[in-house]
């Protein structure tokens, strides 16, 4: 069984079990304790500047629930969609991509704004706190491919500064493991069923959120005060 029980309950509409008050967070309230959380260095090759209103990025690190949550907290993001990448086009429903048989992973596109933040910017918050790329077709209490660390890069120049950043990543051995994400080209997005959409948002006092999730947000906020704004841009009211 490759999903986590805990996701797995909620994804059926199963009752999680309460968490005592004291450990209920809201996005407006305190956030809980931060995991650790690694801030690497900026990437050395980065996308040139242009004057493009928006471009796109699709990364996976494990449950798209949480990997949202924090984009939608970034500044010059301007939409963030849960969605499925890196496998078959005709298998991209929640319950057939957690059967981990499709070769889709739990991803997330971000549509941003590169004259405020740049696609290096973003892998940098994703390798520092949006996910742990050391772990290998897993992340926290989920396993199996859907959750694996990857990168789907959207053209040639994203490829590039993608290779080299993890390449620079590893000599500087950022990390106390080889980093196992995976650069795939090629990939399709398939955005993810509505009540996937702003869960985290929807969902702040859910176990699995103030667990897993909620810690993120805080290490983004500590770790890039700059980056970070306390209003998400959801989905329902985000540029498309």
């Amino acid at each position: 069984m490759y999903a986590s029980l805990i996701c797995k309950a909620a994804a059926l509409g199963g009752a999680l079990l309460a968490l005592p008050l004291a450990a209920v967070f809201t996005l407006q309230g305190p956030l809980p304790a931060a995991e650790p959380a690694t801030m690497v260095p900026a990437p050395a090759l980065d996308e040139p500047p242009t004057s493009a209103p928006s471009e796109t990025a699709v990364l996976a690190g494990g449950c798209f629930w949480g990997m949202q949550g924090v984009f939608e907290h970034v500044r010059g993001v301007l939409r963030v969609v849960s969605g499925y990448a890196g496998g078959a086009d005709d298998a991209v429903t929640y319950d057939v991509v957690s059967t981990g048989t499709t070769g889709n992973a739990e991803s997330v596109q971000i549509t941003y704004d590169p004259r405020q933040i740049t696609y290096g910017g973003l892998l940098q918050i994703y390798f520092s706190v949006a996910h742990d790329p050391t772990q290998v077709n897993r992340q926290g209490p989920d396993w199996g491919t859907q959750y694996r660390s990857a990168i789907f890069p959207r053209d040639a120049t994203q490829q590039n500064i993608a290779a080299a950043y993890v390449a620079q990543l590893e000599r500087a051995h950022a990390f106390g493991a080889p980093i196992a994400t995976r650069i795939e080209t090629g990939a399709h997005f398939h955005p993810a069923e509505d009540w996937h959409q702003d869960y985290l948002a929807h969902n702040p006092s859910d176990a699995y959120i103030v667990i897993n999730d909620l810690p993120k947000i805080a290490n983004l906020r500590r770790l890039f005060p700059q980056r970070y704004r306390d209003q998400p841009v959801l989905v329902a009211r985000a540029k498309p």
